[in-house]
């Protein structure tokens, strides 16, 4: 059995400074560097003038001399962002929330129900989680077609499910098969239904996978591309990832300015959603199911 003074010796490597520098700050300062380097230069880049951002041998690319908000000023009083914002948020929650109900009702009824055959219909949703969505737009696009959904809203709030459910369906499988069963046949005996055991004693304790897909699912509802570019065609309709290219290029001119800043407020809403919810994340994780 390893003791306490094992354990002090086994980390005495870290004692020096030059060996936690080489060891630990070294690799961390990296990390944050590459991770967080992109969002500078989108800060750079939109406050930056045209004159700055085009002329490197007089300006520093990674500076800014003379700040201006002009592209933001023409993102959101020239462009239709606004509403690209809100369609993009609207379409993110609705698209979550169904995802999140019908992964639910899906992971608890193939973990818990113990039915025949629940092992190939779990196969069966994992590989549907395999199918790459750009195969899948072109038959739905026809379906899109013929609801008389095309451009609106919700043509995305339905389809997107339809990549999402599988992967969030699979993730709560694995949280729901930790949970001890003996706690559902305790409830049973004491004659909870199903559905109060499912709110009242699995959901709680399966928070920390469902916080997981549900930022999977706001994540990738919020950034998604494909979709979006082929069933929405007005301006107002747009969400940010397509409005943003589509709108603010014009042919071979970029407008680097105003791109930017559109994917830098864009990607305030989810960076503010993994903010909040990764402290009630390691909470839920400490109050997991003990066996």
């Amino acid at each position: 059995m390893t003791t306490t003074e094992d354990q002090s010796v086994g980390m005495s490597y870290l004692d020096s400074w030059p060996r936690r520098t080489l060891r630990i700050y070294l690799p961390l300062g990296l990390i944050v560097f590459f991770l967080l380097f992109p969002f500078y230069w989108m800060a750079v880049t939109t406050f930056k003038p045209d004159a700055e951002m085009y002329d490197y041998e007089k300006y520093n690319p990674f500076l800014i001399a003379h700040p201006t908000m002009e592209h933001v000023y023409k993102l959101f009083f020239e462009t239709d962002y606004p509403q690209w914002m809100t369609n993009t948020i609207i379409v993110s929650i609705s698209s979550t929330f169904i995802s999140l109900f019908a992964s639910v009702c899906a992971a608890y009824a193939i973990e818990r129900l113990r039915y025949k055959g629940s092992r190939y219909v779990a196969l069966g949703i994992f590989l549907a989680y395999l199918v790459p969505p750009s195969i899948l737009f072109i038959p739905l696009a026809a379906i899109v077609f013929q609801l008389g959904l095309f451009d609106g809203n919700l043509a995305l709030i339905l389809t997107y499910p339809t990549f999402l459910i599988p992967f969030c369906t699979w993730l709560l499988m694995g949280y729901f098969r930790t949970i001890p069963y003996e706690l559902e046949e305790c409830a049973l005996i004491d004659g909870a239904t199903r559905l109060q055991i499912l709110t009242k004693i699995t959901l709680p304790l399966a928070l920390p996978g469902l916080i997981s897909a549900g930022i999977f699912a706001f994540t990738l509802s919020w950034n998604e591309f494909i979709y979006a570019l082929t069933f929405i065609s007005s301006s107002e309709n747009k969400t940010i990832p397509v409005g943003a290219i589509t709108e603010l290029v014009n042919g071979d001119v970029y407008h680097w300015g105003a791109l930017m800043a559109a994917a830098l407020v864009g990607s305030v809403p989810v960076v503010i959603l993994y903010s909040f919810f990764v402290e009630h994340y390691v909470s839920a994780m400490t109050g997991a199911v003990k066996e």
